[in-house]
């Protein structure tokens, strides 16, 4: 299937939309918006890269900061959605930096996996996601339950495993049904149609994942944001 003109116009009004919106949250962070978690000021322009103007309006909905505290001027997340909506966004973000680092190295380096590109994209994609996904979840636990290095990581690796990779199983699926079934064919990753298609994958991750981070906050084994 050729991509048609149209869903390359929309695919490169998407992309510039996320970068704009990311680029908002980064300036009002540096204009002394800073998050609490340090590790939150990567996440909120990172979740915009894909979400858009969703994400900008989640972030001022439930995440930005004041000025002169450390505390969301927004409203609280203190209904059960947005605390599970936020636990999603960051796991969210290291597999969105994992993906992007990834995807974006095999546009110059291709490498092939049982014949196809994509099943090799996805097995380093995975891997990116846990080491990125384990590195954002410790500099949350670490700080906020006072742990050892060990017992960090520990924590984290339960807290994020299990969430990052169903994200992953619903990223994969959106992917596999544009290759496979709507585009028969995969996309070059040096056209916007593919990251426009990665953006989707990524909202797809994060709606599945959002009924395990209600699970393990429920259960305890992921700290409510």
């Amino acid at each position: 299937m050729t991509v048609p003109g149209w869903l390359s116009t929309l695919a490169i009004i998407s992309l510039v939309s996320g970068v704009i919106c990311a680029l908002v949250i980064l300036a009002d962070i540096l204009a002394g918006r800073r998050q609490h978690m340090w590790i939150m000021n990567m996440v909120w322009p990172i979740t915009t890269l894909y979400s858009g103007p969703i994400g900008l309006w989640f972030y001022l909905r439930a995440g930005r900061a004041s000025r002169h505290h450390k505390h969301s001027t927004a409203e609280q997340p203190s209904t059960d959605w947005k605390r599970v909506a936020l636990a999603a966004t960051h796991c969210g973000s290291g597999c969105t930096l994992g993906d992007l680092i990834v995807e974006g190295s095999l546009a110059f380096i291709p490498l092939s996996l049982f014949g196809h590109e994509i099943f090799a994209a996805w097995a380093l994609d995975f891997i990116a996601a846990v080491l990125f996904g384990i590195v954002f979840q410790y500099f949350t636990i670490v700080p906020m339950r006072n742990l050892s290095p060990m017992q960090g990581f520990i924590s984290a690796f339960k807290a994020d495993i299990l969430s990052l990779s169903v994200w992953q199983i619903g990223m994969y699926g959106w992917m596999a049904l544009t290759t496979f079934v709507l585009f028969g064919h995969e996309l070059e990753k040096s056209r916007p149609t593919f990251w426009f298609m990665m953006q989707i994958a990524m909202l797809a991750g994060f709606l599945t994942s959002l009924p395990v981070n209600w699970w393990l906050i429920r259960t305890g084994i992921k700290h409510p944001m």
